[in-house]
């Protein structure tokens, strides 16, 4: 009997074991299929940090409130490469690398094999699906590492969709990666109309068909006017100023703007690109990709990529301190309110996953700061190649060593350099020496540098995570702070300074915190963070790290 009650025991502890080895694992298991249906990224391009704070009392409760309110705010977010802009930003943010690996070293770049500039999303191997432009070609051919996107698709055995949504056609292909089901950008000139290419199908799903036909986009051509009484706008410049640009056929760049009127002047549907209403229409697409694609509604997470652009191109315009730029956000903030509300309904509140950042920061406008004795200013080209050219004649006897100029970054003649028997490294080294001494350049760096060099901090870190070795020119100089080759109107970016690294980082939903940091984060974080969430394979190129302190 004793022997019975032993053997007894032992099988109910043996069970008990395995019954809670069987819990732990159910438990486990639970943890990674019980992810959010949908991640939404969202990206606004060229918004700097302080227009959360600066703005923050004219925000609804809805939208940036309550993401920094519910969710977890990284107020000191960088890029941490060079150059910033939006092509490298967009690949940057979802890829968790810097151009160095995933190739996408600036908008456009000099092709250094095929001796010409190629465009960061042009692809002439398909054509555009909505348009019949042939400037609307694209794909992400010429990114080289997987995006978050890739990797849930690959996850999901291609059951989880991914989506990219954008005005500009790289804020949606780049996000949304090789194997994406849709990139949808907006085309406006005569069409005023969201397009794709054949990378990613042959004809437009007919919800998008009835969108492009609802006229939603004529509904936009009408006058921008300020939100709130214009006598609010405390935390922006004065309406009537020497600083921004405004529009053609307008004599002042002041509120109000009837853009119906202006249309014909500023490339037809173009003009809604330039206005806040830009952002609605790309909140109203992506409202009814949601419900029409049916993002969100089964167990395989879906990731929605969503770039709002025209805060861009507002702020090339009018600069980062306007009153356009200031009723930008406003709007841009009751769009995210309304977009949020309707994932609350669509997906259900708590089963969605949104980060928000940005592309790029932006300096203010060098004749703005020069007015208040802030030191900035503007770049003479002209000048400078006529030095530089002058260099080369008396140095080498030609100027056909030097093959392209352009991104701050100087690319040689490797062929002409042989047959004059010049050494690559040398010839480097003399460029830097020369260009060095050139009024507004700031410092001057030789690929061998780049290549042969670790850096840690400084400029010189940021731009070596910029430098693609394959891509990347044999030269690059940076100017001055706050100098920049543009227009005395309107704001721009590109550097490796605090203007234009400084973004928002915003977590929000499910799966993470409420909190805060002032601890230093950057760009490539974001992927592994949300390849952490998700349980997935980070990006095959990631160099970033998950933020453990935003996940629940």
């Amino acid at each position: 009997m004793k022997k019975v009650a032993l053997i007894f025991s032992f099988c109910f502890v043996v069970f008990s074991c395995n019954k809670g080895d069987r819990d732990s694992q159910s438990s486990n298991s639970d943890k990674y299929t019980d992810n959010p249906k949908l991640v939404v990224g969202i990206v606004v391009d060229q918004m700097r940090y302080d227009y959360l704070t600066r703005f923050y009392s004219k925000f609804g409760d809805g939208g940036f409130k309550r993401m920094m309110r519910d969710g977890f705010n990284c107020k000191n977010n960088h890029f941490n490469y060079v150059p910033t802009y939006t092509g490298p930003g967009h690949a940057s943010i979802y890829t968790g690398t810097t151009p160095k690996y995933h190739g996408i070293i600036a908008n456009d770049w000099y092709d250094k094999v095929a001796k010409k500039f190629v465009y960061c999303a042009a692809d002439d191997s398909v054509l555009a699906v909505g348009s019949d432009s042939e400037l609307e070609r694209m794909s992400p051919h010429r990114l080289l590492t997987t995006t978050i996107t890739d990797e849930n698709r690959l996850f999901t055995q291609m059951r989880g969709k991914s989506i990219g949504i954008s005005i500009k056609d790289r804020g949606a292909v780049l996000p949304a990666g090789h194997t994406a089901n849709a990139a949808y950008w907006f085309r406006g000139k005569d069409e005023g109309n969201f397009i794709s290419s054949t990378y990613y199908m042959e004809e437009l799903p007919q919800w998008v068909v009835d969108f492009n036909a609802s006229e939603t986009a004529e509904s936009y051509l009408k006058v921008w006017d300020t939100f709130y009484d214009i006598s609010t706008y405390t935390e922006s410049g004065t309406d009537l100023n020497n600083f921004e640009g405004g529009f053609k056929g307008k004599e002042t760049a002041a509120f109000p703007y009837d853009l119906n009127a202006l249309k014909d002047q500023n490339e037809g549907f173009d003009i809604v690109k330039y206005s806040p209403f830009g952002n609605s229409i790309v909140a109203d697409f992506a409202i009814a990709a949601v419900e029409n694609e049916q993002l969100g509604q089964d167990d395989d997470t879906d990731i929605l990529t969503v770039s709002f652009s025209s805060t861009d191109y507002i702020g090339h315009n009018f600069g980062v301190n306007s009153k356009e730029i200031e009723d930008t956000y406003i709007r841009l903030d009751n769009d995210l309110e309304r977009f949020f509300k309707f994932l609350d309904s669509q997906v259900g509140k708590g089963e969605y996953t949104v980060f928000l950042t940005a592309d790029h920061g932006a300096v203010e406008v060098p004749s703005y700061l020069q007015s208040v004795k802030v030191p900035a200013g503007y770049l003479d080209f002209d000048t400078r190649r006529k030095q530089f050219r002058a260099f080369l004649e008396q140095t080498y006897g030609t100027t056909e060593i030097v093959e392209n100029v352009s991104n701050n970054q100087v690319f040689l003649n490797k062929e002409k350099l042989e047959e004059l028997n010049l050494n690559l490294q040398d010839v480097e080294q003399a460029f830097v020496n020369e260009l060095i001494t050139y009024t507004n350049i700031a410092k001057a760096y030789t690929s061998t540098t780049m290549s042969s060099n670790n850096f840690t901090t400084g400029i010189e870190s940021l731009l070596q995570n910029g430098y693609n070795q394959k891509r990347s020119g044999d030269v690059i100089v940076v100017n001055d702070i706050a100098h920049i080759p543009y227009g005395r109107t309107g704001s721009t970016h590109g550097s490796g300074l605090n203007y234009d690294t400084h973004v928002p980082l915003l977590f929000f939903g499910k799966g993470i915190k409420q909190g805060e940091t002032l601890q230093k984060t950057v760009i490539p974080d974001i992927a592994p963070t949300i390849s952490a969430l998700l349980g997935i394979s980070y990006p095959n190129g990631a160099t970033g790290k998950p933020l453990e302190f935003v996940l629940d």
